[in-house]
């Protein structure tokens, strides 16, 4: 009886064997993949970052660009503000001048009043 018990409980070992190495087996299998999950989620991350860098790069480029057409723009404006200051002065002098000749009008005009009255005379 004693051995009938021990045969009995040999094939219960083994089938508790063959559960052990696959319980086993299945918490080495979960535990890797709870080890390896956060650098799995951090991939996203990283991949966001590194398109987000080049985006980056690609602004910086522009910005650059932007400001030495923008130099450019300053320059080529500036160049012809001697040429405008000139036409300036031009049109203030033109305008005393004009004015110059309105007072010499006038005074003309009086001085001929001024002649005719004592021609009269």
């Amino acid at each position: 009886m004693v051995e009938k018990a021990k045969e009995a409980m040999e094939p219960a070992k083994a089938v508790i064997m063959g559960l052990c190495q696959d319980m086993f087996s299945k918490m080495a299998t979960h535990l890797t993949s709870e080890l390896t999950a956060p650098s799995e989620d951090s991939k996203p991350l990283e991949n966001m970052n590194k398109l987000t860098s080049l985006k980056y790069l690609e602004m910086k480029g522009i910005a650059v660009n932007l400001g030495r057409n923008l130099k450019d723009s300053n320059q080529k404006s500036a160049a012809p503000q001697p040429h405008l200051d000139q036409i300036t002065l031009t049109e203030e002098e033109v305008a005393a001048l004009e004015q110059a000749a309105y007072k010499l009008d006038a005074y003309s005009k009086n001085l001929e009043a001024k002649y005719k009255k004592l021609e009269r005379r």
